[in-house]
């Protein structure tokens, strides 16, 4: 699981929704995403003296601070956006209401599919609710569908469909790549939430940790692969990702899986990455 909590408020603070999926592992950092489905109205926005511009930052930071002590957690990082002028053409800030969605994740998490994922729900689901301030609650099929598109319900049933073809093809390239290094191989959704694991050296959590010790993840072309240094219990490991190009379309949104392959670090795969994600699409395409 690499969402933990969804809620959907209001940008005057009233609490439309919450959803709790799973509490956050204990000592792992944990990021706090907010996605802004407001109106846009340029006219509200003001420039502040430095007196009340400090004021203001130093109620946030203690209202913020008192916030996370309450709740048992502690902020390190509160990152901001600068503004920008409203692009007409943009279809992503032509939004009705003044819905904002938050969501605890994963900080690995590409922060792309992420808003992808939230925007699908924002569309099937929040819209036709608004104004929130007097919708009625979400239906269980409606929530059920906010929890199979957090957790890749698609993605996961087209791998369960196909199990024992996919156990017997991992298996195989273990075997024949377990000499030059080769470790475990993990499926994961379009936004790198783990899916599938094969091998014996690593559980999901310790996948989890060693996506968390990786940083920044660049976008990768599809059929295409990069590998990056992590570490896992201070011993070194090199991760190869993989970009699918392949994966479940759910109400118009592409969901491309990624394959991880935990090696060795200074192992040389050569074109085995290709030859793997060539062999998966087949059985996943």
């Amino acid at each position: 699981m690499t969402f933990y909590e969804f809620s959907v408020i209001t940008n005057t603070g009233y609490p439309y929704y919450n959803l709790n999926l799973k509490i956050p592992p204990n000592g792992a950092n944990i990021l706090l995403r907010f996605f802004d489905f407001t109106q846009n109205n340029s006219e509200r926005v003001s420039k502040l003296d430095p007196v009340s511009s400090f004021e203001l930052n130093a109620g946030l930071v203690s209202a913020l601070f008192e916030f996370a002590r309450n709740i048992d957690k502690k902020i390190e990082i509160l990152e901001f956006r600068s503004g920008k002028k409203q692009d007409s053409k943009n279809d992503d800030l032509s939004y009705e209401g003044d819905v904002l969605i938050t969501t605890q994740t994963e900080p690995y998490l590409l922060h792309k599919s992420v808003k992808e994922k939230i925007k699908l729900i924002y569309d099937t689901v929040i819209s036709s609710k608004i104004p929130l301030d007097s919708a009625l609650e979400l239906l269980q099929n409606e929530e059920d569908n906010i929890i199979d598109i957090l957790t890749d319900s698609e993605a996961r049933k087209r791998i369960k469909t196909h199990k024992d073809e996919i156990d017997l093809l991992a298996n195989n390239f273990l075997t024949e790549m377990g000499d030059y290094g080769l470790h475990d191989i993990c499926i994961t959704s379009f936004d790198l939430s783990p899916i599938s694991l094969f091998g014996n050296k690593y559980s999901l959590n310790d996948v989890n940790s060693i996506l968390r010790n990786i940083g920044i993840f660049p976008d990768i072309v599809p059929l295409e692969w990069i590998y990056r240094q992590s570490y896992i219990l201070n011993d070194p490991i090199w991760v190869y990702i993989i970009k699918s190009g392949v994966g479940p379309t759910i109400n118009g949104l592409f969901e491309p899986y990624f394959y991880l392959l935990f090696v060795d670090p200074q192992s040389y795969l050569g074109e085995f990455p290709g030859k793997l994600a060539t062999k998966f699409n087949q059985i996943l395409g």
